[in-house]
């Protein structure tokens, strides 16, 4: 027999006889590796464990703490599912669409008479389990199209034959089956059900055969999987914890903002709620103030053409809401660039004018489908934080380091970690090659020169431009995209921007476009659920609640009121006729930083008895230095 060759991830060279599986290859390592082995990778291109190497390769062995190994654990859980469900409900009365796996999980799209309910989700999961511990190898065949369509067709599921029907000619066609259960599928799985180890049913839903809403609804299954029940479990107190800080939940139970029917996707900011936003763009402008930005304003709406000459028209118009006005067609804006360049156009700038840092709280519309709207992380108007910096190419450099620093500085403040994505040219893009080589290589010049890790992502970058994203890790370690710079040679070409240069010539400046925030309404959707709702003293709506115990402390606790408003405190007295315990936890449950309690003893020493949200009671301290504590709070910016 001839000998193969197989390189081993750490490089090291194994010689094995022809037809040896990737099995053997880790039995050959160690019985452990075997046991533990859930897939393999031959050249880049994931397999099953019982596949043949069909050639000298690159082997790497896949176990359950991997990633790839997990998804391949939760397409075979899919399989599982479709299993349970089709001996509960019976073999003839389910046809299979699509169960691919998902971030976290997988979901199965099935056809039959019976209505799947929440409440037979718990039956489905028993008889998983009760597979699980059968132990059923999971095995693969090849047949042909002829094949595969006949055995379809006896069981009438016009599902799966017309997913046959649509594979390209000579395209191999496998099917996996374990114990009396086959299904049509590329694969890989692993090599039985009991491999299988931690999963839940989460929910079922309605979706259309294959997204297309003309053809017919199917009930779609969504489950999770995870390799260890301890994972599983982490899994689903997160999702807990998530739900908790739901910031639809929170905006509502704390008044911050609201939505209606007469403006779907646009929010409503409510007086709480508005003054969170308040305090983040009075701290962005104080910034920009030290930094040497300018602040405009720009129409919302403006003349199609104008759409047209930068790009928008043709690489973004279905995202745009359009109006006439006296025969006029006009857009809404959907960013606020086009505007910026009209500003810097307005006049003649020197070389030495340069760089021109402009800033705008620019509110933008965007067309957004109803069924992707999500509270504030997804709406169809919002405020951009939005910058554009006017720069020589001999600027771009050192403008972009001072952006990072800010973004840094900000998302210090509430206490972010980020990482870092280089973004490159996409396919729908305007400019010359050299133009996005040189603006590609200008950002990552920076990145390198600051020394800071990153990640590119090839082909991400915006229609004008490449791009660093920022993207921030919240509370509960979800990743949310929210910064970002992009670098633009294509706009002052399109809207021929020039400054006068040492030379008395006329010359191009290259633009930045960036925003820290991104959109405001989302962020305050983010930092709503970071927090938890208990936003910090600086950003709180109330930062302080004046509890009286009975009637006779209501005229001081409106005095010291007084002096905490003229210190510029956002502060409330509470001197209902309820007992003192009640109105503590109603405080508490609003998240106010500071709950001060005025009784006798407190009047008499001119004092206020405090209790501080997250670190309970710190008993009574003098009015002035309790102003004093909370002034520092809100100067600082703790959290």
């Amino acid at each position: 027999m001839s000998v193969l060759k197989v390189t081993l991830p750490d490089g090291s060279k194994r010689e094995y006889e022809s037809g040896v599986t990737v099995e053997d290859v880790a039995a050959s390592i160690s019985p452990s590796l075997k046991k533990k082995a859930i897939a393999g990778k031959v050249d880049g291109k994931i397999v099953d464990i019982k596949a043949v190497i069909p050639h000298d390769a690159l082997l790497e062995i896949l176990t359950e703490d991997s990633q790839e190994a997990l998804e391949v654990m939760r397409h075979s859980c899919a399989h599982l599912m479709a299993q349970a469900i089709k001996r509960i409900i019976g073999d003839a009365n389910v046809r299979l669409g699509i169960g691919p796996v998902i971030q976290d999980g997988f979901y199965y799209d099935i056809d039959t008479d019976v209505t799947i309910t929440p409440e037979m989700l718990e039956q489905i999961e028993k008889e998983m389990q009760k597979i699980v511990k059968e132990n059923l190898p999971i095995e693969r065949k090849v047949v042909s199209r002829e094949e595969a369509l006949a055995i379809y067709e006896k069981l009438n599921d016009h599902l799966k034959t017309e997913l046959i029907s649509e594979l390209p000619e000579g395209e191999e066609i496998s099917m996996y089956h374990q114990g009396e259960f086959f299904d049509l599928c590329r694969g890989p799985h692993v090599p039985s059900t009991g491999k299988i180890k931690a999963f839940k049913l989460m929910s079922v839903a309605g979706a259309y055969w294959r997204g297309d809403s003309d053809r017919q609804m199917l009930q779609r299954i969504y489950g999770t999987c995870w390799a260890k029940k301890s994972d599983l479990d982490e899994y689903l107190h997160f999702l807990e914890e998530a739900k908790k800080r739901d910031h639809r939940k929170l905006g509502k139970e704390l008044e911050l903002f609201m939505f209606s029917e007469e403006a779907p996707g646009m929010p409503f900011y409510l007086p709480q709620g508005m003054i969170i936003r308040n305090e983040l763009e009075a701290y962005e402008r104080s910034l920009h103030v030290q930094r040497g930005y300018e602040e405009v304003r720009t129409p919302l709406m403006m003349n199609q053409r104008l759409w047209e000459q930068s790009g928008h028209w043709d690489h973004y118009h279905e995202n745009m809401y359009f109006t006439e006005v006296d025969n006029t067609k006009f857009a809404l804006k959907p960013m606020n660039c086009p505007g910026h360049m009209l500003v810097y156009k307005n006049k003649i700038h020197s070389y030495r004018d340069l760089p021109i840092r402009m800033s705008e709280f620019g509110q933008v519309h965007r067309h957004e489908f109803s069924g992707a709207l999500n509270g504030m992380i997804r709406v169809r108007t919002f405020t951009q934080d939005d910058a554009h910096l006017f720069v020589r190419p001999d600027q771009i450099e050192s403008e972009i380091k001072n952006i990072i620093d800010l973004v840094d500085k900000i998302y210090g403040v509430f206490g972010f970690d980020y990482s870092i994505e280089l973004s490159t040219r996409p396919e729908d893009s305007m400019g010359s090659d050299e133009l996005w080589e040189t603006a590609e290589k200008s950002l990552q010049n920076v990145l390198d020169g600051l020394g800071v890790p990153y990640h590119i992502n090839e082909g991400d970058g915006a229609f004008y431009g490449p791009k660093i994203d920022f993207h921030i890790r919240d509370a509960i370690k979800r990743s949310h995209q929210c910064a970002t710079i992009q670098l633009d040679f294509q706009f002052p070409e399109k809207f021929d921007l020039t400054y006068i240069g040492e030379d008395n010539q006329k010359h191009r400046p290259v633009v930045i476009h960036r925003a820290i925030y991104g959109s405001i309404d989302r962020f305050i959707g983010i930092l709503t659920e970071h927090f938890a709702g208990a936003f910090p003293t600086w950003l709180a709506p109330v930062q302080a609640k004046l509890i009286t115990i009975a009637e006779p402390h209501k005229r001081y606790a409106e005095e010291v009121k007084e002096k905490m408003l003229e210190k510029g405190i956002r502060v409330e007295v509470d001197s209902r006729n309820e007992k003192i315990g009640y109105k503590i936890r109603e405080a508490q449950m609003n998240k106010v930083p500071f709950m001060l309690v005025i009784g006798d003893k407190e009047m008499e020493d001119g004092a206020l008895s405090v209790r501080r949200r997250g670190e309970g009671d710190l008993g009574a301290k003098p009015v002035d230095e309790v102003v004093e504590m909370i002034l520092e709070e809100i100067a600082t910016k703790k959290y």
